[in-house]
């Protein structure tokens, strides 16, 4: 008899997949090689260290998307990281070890709770804490401003190449758009994939693989504009494009609830938008669907509403979230960010500590380099990088065997040129190994312990070894503890009731009797993308070491509970849009998942705000709450 692999364990064990990401290994091999090269040749070797760091964040945050996403994904962070060394290089220059400490840890207790607020949140505090370990850890002679120049240098350098440089198979639709058009023509191809896994049991992953491409859709075409609406003739015709995609996206969703396999060729239409969206061509005749039910109905109406579109290109909404201030300052100061800040204060700032301890006891000899094992720590305890034993066991692997390789290649490679190299061609490999952690650190170990000797410092691979194995036991101690006014799983509760509350406002639009589709499509929007991030959230609380994973324990089932009660909202607006009722089916499937869900006991769905007509009855019922449905009377009581 086999055993399973603990989860944990085998997320260590897993890679992704795909092709070579050849422009951002292009980018990355004329990133901080050059500029390191160039700071050596004007005798400023420590500037271009600092430029080459800044130069290899903004190609780690330089993740697959669109030029306007990236702005914001390099740019944010970058401010962030010369803000820390500033910060950094003042206190470790005029400030006690003690209050060096101090401050480091209401640093990472800041950065922590901001991390919360997403992916770039979370690239933000990482860079912000990094920047202020080196800063503070690492004796260069330039004072802080110019650090903190020299950085973003570095990552406006990348950013430059990012914005420049044509990604392959961009020119066929024009070189402003690379990622943006086929984040849309994705959209397409999701939907024609969900028709194809309507009545199978892959119509659920289908589904949420549908998500997955409008979230990333909204995100390629949201990012950040000279002005507030498209500007141009080809960015309107693509916004309309993706606007064409929400209704579709909506009857496909209907389709796939009902459970009905469909005809194949249903399925036609959405894939020769895909490839029209793409080739930036005339979508040409779209095969229709057959009109037998409200869902096929209404998925041959925005077939044709999507021809339309395609030829008038006249702009659309996004239907995006649109958080506002207070919302992100409540998430940052909530129980995601509480707890998230509380660990990587306690991680960073213990980190810390020791360095500094290791530092000034000089117990392993000369060690003024000590910024390196509280910057590892920030890595381990970033959240968006698996679970935390996985984290600790990829990054020891991978440090272990970057410093080995460094050690190799530092005994043969000639100096400076060979470090400059060296420095290019991992920079060039970071988008390739970004497919695993462990990978990733090894590369990034073998650019920083090229570029710590480049800038004069001796070789010390095994110091770093050493301190990297001390880090990962800190942070695997300290991610395991419990917290102070925390209870286990705070985060998790906190994500579902996001969850559940934007499922509440979609199903009080739907059966409120609103006519607005923009809004009801926003709502379906936000209802979804709040499910995928705490399904998210919750896959990796369940892939922990027992003690943190028992509190995800159960809650993976009212996730799936909400996302069935958002399938069968959305399955309500499309029939009620074509028959003007609903049916039994649905308002008792509406009901028993709003039963399910408050049974949990994690959060509660209401059934408020009556129908418009329900199922036959003229009528508009009162407002419910855990309403059954009279099939005499045709109605909820």
């Amino acid at each position: 008899m086999t055993r399973a692999v603990p989860p944990w364990l085998a997320h260590a064990l897993r890679a992704q997949r795909g092709p070579v990401p050849w422009s951002a290994v292009a980018r990355g091999a004329l990133g901080g090689g050059p500029l390191l090269l160039a700071a050596v040749l004007a005798g400023r070797p420590t500037l271009g260290v600092v430029a080459a760091i800044g130069a290899m964040f903004a190609g780690i945050n330089d993740r697959p998307g669109s030029r306007r996403a990236s702005v914001g994904r390099v740019g944010g962070p970058a401010l962030a990281g010369a803000a820390g060394l500033v910060v950094g290089t003042h206190a470790g220059d005029h400030v006690s070890a003690v209050l060096l400490t101090l401050l480091l840890t209401g640093l990472g207790l800041a950065a922590g709770a901001v991390s919360a607020l997403g992916p770039v949140g979370s690239s933000v505090g990482t860079q912000l804490l990094v920047g202020a370990a080196v800063g503070a850890g690492m004796p260069l002679p330039e004072p802080g401003w110019q650090r903190a120049l020299a950085f973003l240098a570095g990552a406006g350098w990348l950013l430059l190449l990012r914005l420049a440089l044509p990604t392959p198979g961009a020119l066929a639709g024009g070189f402003r758009f690379d990622g943006e058009r086929n984040a849309v023509a994705g959209v397409y191809d999701a939907v024609a994939g969900l028709l194809d896994a309507t009545g199978s049991d892959t119509a659920t992953a289908r589904r949420a693989a549908l998500t997955a491409a409008l979230d990333h859709a909204q995100d390629a075409l949201a990012g950040p504009r000279l002005r507030r609406y498209a500007s141009s003739a080809a960015e309107r015709r693509l916004h309309a494009q993706y606007a064409a995609a929400l209704p579709l996206a909506e009857a496909a969703t209907a389709l796939a609830w009902a459970g009905e396999p469909v005809p194949a060729r249903t399925a036609e239409g959405p894939r020769r938008l895909a490839a029209a969206v793409r080739g930036s061509t005339p979508t040409g005749p779209l095969p229709a669907p057959s009109r037998s039910v409200p869902a096929l109905r209404a998925l041959d109406d925005a077939l044709l509403r999507a021809a339309e579109a395609f030829d008038r290109g006249d702009g659309g909404d996004l239907h995006g979230r649109r958080r506002s201030r207070a919302a992100g300052v409540r998430t940052v100061l909530g129980a995601r960010g509480r707890e998230y800040g509380l660990r990587v204060a306690l991680c960073f700032g213990v980190s810390a500590a020791l360095a500094q301890a290791l530092h000034h006891a000089r117990w392993y000899g000369q060690h003024d380099h000590w910024y390196w094992l509280p910057a590892t720590a920030v890595f381990l305890v970033k959240p968006d990088l698996g679970p935390l034993a996985s984290r600790v066991l990829s990054r020891a692997a991978g440090t272990v065997l970057g410093a080995l390789l460094f050690a190799g290649f530092a005994a043969v490679l000639p100096r400076p040129e060979g470090l400059v190299a060296l420095v290019a061609v991992s920079g060039a490999l970071i988008p390739v190994a970004a497919r695993h952690f462990a990978a990733q650190t090894a590369v990034v170990t073998v650019l920083v312990l090229a570029l710590v000797m480049a800038g004069g410092e001796p070789q010390a691979s095994l110091g770093r070894i050493g301190e990297t194995l001390l880090a990962c036991a800190v942070v695997l101690v300290v991610g395991h503890i419990p917290m102070p006014g925390q209870r286990g799983g705070d985060a998790i509760r906190a994500r579902l009731a996001e969850a559940a509350g934007a499922a509440q406002a979609y199903l009080d639009h739907v059966l409120g009797g609103s006519e607005d589709r923009a809004g009801r499509w926003a709502l379906r929007r936000e209802a979804y993308r709040t499910l995928a991030e705490a399904r998210a959230a919750l896959a990796l609380a369940s892939a922990e070491l027992p003690p943190l994973a028992r509190h995800a324990g159960g809650a993976d089932e009212t996730a799936a509970t909400l996302e069935l009660l958002v399938d069968t909202v959305t399955a309500c607006a499309v029939h009620l849009d074509d028959t003007g009722s609903l049916d039994p089916r649905h308002v008792r499937r509406l009901a028993e998942l709003a039963d399910r869900v408050r049974a949990r006991g994690d959060v509660a769905v209401r059934l408020t705000a009556g129908f418009r007509r329900t199922a036959g009855a003229g009528d508009t019922t009162p407002d419910t709450d855990g309403a059954a449905f009279d099939t005499e009377r045709g109605r909820l009581v």
